[in-house]
């Protein structure tokens, strides 16, 4: 019963609209608005974290013990400073045997060359076999190759000693610094790292990652804005210097890195630091718009003020405006949108005014919609409508 009674309601409310739209109390106030010349942006956010733009890992290349340390967590350093050194004891002895191991190859050498020159004279005079003679030269051979052979080892252990002492690669600032003196570290299979190192502290990128949904509106060059949570009230300001094509995926979650650039001058922005980014994909300044609500409006013959007629448009896309008691079109074609105001391109002229909405009686024009047909077959029927389900008419 509850259900009818609203249902009756909503009947005489449209009826009393209906009645209205006949010039019965009635009234119609158009709201217009002036096109103009704006900004229209779009923006998609994202979080990230704040890296160096060259951050270098120092390692070594051969084992043993740290010796000394020169610098420290936030030290700053030059290309070609000498930052550690590693114990050199083994690393020298090696360099002593391969030495002497050098001098036994090269005397070996000097014998067997000699040896081969007096069998070569003897030979010349054939006074030894042609064998003798051969094996002369093979044994010459064979030492002048193992001490060629032997002054690689020596520059091999030489270049290993050199190692022991570790420099800067590039000036920078050690960001950190994983060993300490008296550690033994074991260069096998990988590399050790020792130090990081950041190059440029005040040129900074955040490495963002932007939604698939999102990523196909991002291009190189678009302005970003950032905020970090340890300075909230300050604004950064960069612009996207690369998207990277690798996907990653995470919880069914695809995403995709994008490189921002961040100038770091006064040293607030810290390795590490997350970044909430704004990524700018669409910025139009001083381009002439209106507001979506005066595209979206159309005029109704049943919610129009009394007197006025409707011109019909020549375009799918119009700006409505009120000549007299003649509703008239602009035909217009429309650029980029933000969903609050979107570009005129063409069709109307900057300071004209456009309608955006119609108001009756100080409510919007939209008429309430009747609700569906309850198919309760014990709900009453208004009178004169046959009810399928009973099969006869309700009085």
């Amino acid at each position: 019963m509850k259900t009818s009674i609203q249902t009756t309601a909503l009947g005489l409310l449209c009826c009393a609209l209906l009645a209205s739209c006949g010039g019965k109390d009635y009234k119609v106030t158009y709201s217009t608005e002036q096109v103009h010349k704006g900004d229209i942006s779009t923006s998609i956010t994202a979080t990230g974290t704040i890296e160096p733009v060259t951050e270098v890992e120092v390692g070594t290349q051969v084992s043993g013990i740290i010796d000394k340390i020169y610098v420290d967590f936030n030290s700053e350093v030059k290309k070609g400073q000498l930052i550690a050194e590693l114990d050199k004891t083994n690393l020298k002895s090696r360099l002593a045997s391969a030495n002497a191991q050098l001098t036994s190859a090269k005397n070996e050498m000097e014998y067997q060359r000699n040896n081969f020159n007096r069998m070569k004279e003897l030979h010349d005079k054939q006074y030894i076999s042609d064998d003798e003679f051969e094996s002369a030269r093979l044994s010459y051979d064979k030492a002048r190759i193992s001490y060629d052979s032997q002054k690689l080892s020596v520059q091999e252990a030489q270049t290993n000693l050199s190692y022991a002492y570790i420099y800067s690669p590039i000036d920078g600032v050690i960001l950190s610094r994983e060993v300490e003196e008296g550690q033994t570290v074991a260069a096998s299979m990988t590399t050790p790292t020792l130090f990081t190192i950041a190059q440029d502290l005040t040129d900074m990128r955040v490495i963002a990652d932007v939604d698939e949904a999102d990523i196909g509106g991002v291009k190189a060059g678009q302005r970003v804005s950032f905020a970090v949570d340890a300075f909230p009230n300050d604004k950064f300001e960069g612009h996207v210097t690369q998207v990277r094509q690798q996907a990653t995926t995470s919880s069914n979650v695809v995403t995709y890195q994008v490189v921002i650039s961040a100038p770091n001058p006064d040293l607030k922005l810290m390795p590490g630091l997350t970044a909430n980014v704004e990524i700018f994909t669409l910025e139009l300044q001083d381009v002439l718009c209106v507001s979506a609500k005066a595209l979206r409006y159309m005029p109704r013959e049943t919610a129009l003020m009394k007197g006025d007629v409707i011109e019909p448009p020549h375009s799918r896309t119009n700006l409505w405006y009120r000549d007299g008691t003649t509703l008239k079109a602009y035909p217009v074609q429309t650029g980029a949108s933000n969903g609050v105001f979107t570009q005129i391109i063409s069709g109307v002229d900057e300071g004209q005014e456009v309608i955006n909405e119609a108001v009756i009686n100080g409510g919007v024009t939209q008429m309430p919609q009747m609700p569906e047909q309850n198919n309760n077959p014990f709900m009453p029927g208004p009178p004169g409508r046959r009810n399928n389900n009973s099969g006869g008419n309700r009085r």
